[in-house]
């Protein structure tokens, strides 16, 4: 009994991902075309009544755009978010079907344990979560501009991460962007930069050791301040200077922004 892993897209302009054990599946976020969705869905084998659960992170548009679409498609679903998260969308959502939930709750949707945990983000009470079936534990964590001591915990207690990795600083500092949104996107509250993605990769990797090869997909990646390579070049070197290497020590790979990857066993 284990946990089996898919982003359906990852990025600046949408986000959808499958978590599923043997007999739960669960989708964050659905913040892309619903046709995308439902297509993602039957590659992996399932039809939208398949879904037990669908988990807001926050309620940005990139994260919720299809929630309406896919609260019905997904009749059997409960939806769960922060009460802000929900308060945001909640016109879209059919209200049997939804449940507000604290910031740090523990629930289960099915046979998979989860965990949100709060995040660092310009949004109403935006959160991360964990997976944990059996003895495999996952976490996803995306649009934060910090990582904390709670949020940390999370990670090192996984065996396998999905972690923002949104943009190269230099390409965001020289970019088109307005002086405040390029601000935005480096505060706190902002979003994770490829470096500090790779910091934290080798500070995981350190709580690790001896562990078996853990596996790493680096996601959210921005459309105008980064490449799936950039971003890949970025954390390997960080990681290579701290005499980590990608095949030895982890598995590493990058959610694309409108591409499904293959599908990862936790």
């Amino acid at each position: 009994m284990g946990l089996e892993f898919c982003s359906f897209a990852s990025g600046s302009s949408g986000n959808c991902y499958l978590v599923r054990s043997d007999s739960t599946s669960i989708l964050v976020d659905v913040g892309i075309a619903g046709k995308h969705i439902l297509s993602g869905l039957k590659e992996c084998g399932m039809e939208p009544t398949d879904v037990d659960g669908i988990l807001l992170t926050h309620e940005h548009t990139d994260h919720v755009k299809s929630i309406r679409m896919l609260g019905r498609k997904a009749s059997n679903a409960e939806i769960y978010s922060t009460a802000g998260t929900l308060n945001s969308v909640i016109d879209k959502l059919p209200e049997e079907r939804s449940t507000a939930i604290d910031r740090n709750e523990h629930f289960m949707v099915g046979e998979i344990e989860v965990q949100a945990f709060p995040i660092s983000h310009d949004a109403a009470d935006p959160v991360a979560y964990s997976f944990q079936c059996g003895k495999k534990k996952l976490t996803i964590m995306t649009d934060t501009g910090i990582v904390t001591e709670d949020m940390f915990h999370q990670l090192e207690t996984s065996d396998s991460v999905v972690l923002e990795s949104n943009h190269e600083v230099n390409i965001l500092r020289v970019g088109p962007y307005p002086y405040p949104l390029k601000q935005r996107i480096l505060g706190d509250h902002g979003h994770l930069s490829n470096e500090t993605a790779g910091n934290t990769v080798c500070r995981y990797l350190e709580a690790h050791r001896g562990d078996d090869m853990p596996k790493i997909v680096l996601a959210h990646l921005s459309h105008q301040n980064n490449t799936p390579e950039q971003a890949y070049l970025t954390v390997r070197n960080i990681l290579f200077e701290d005499d980590y290497y990608v095949g030895k020590d982890l598995n590493l790979s990058v959610a694309k922004r409108s591409e499904p990857t293959p599908i990862i066993s936790v």
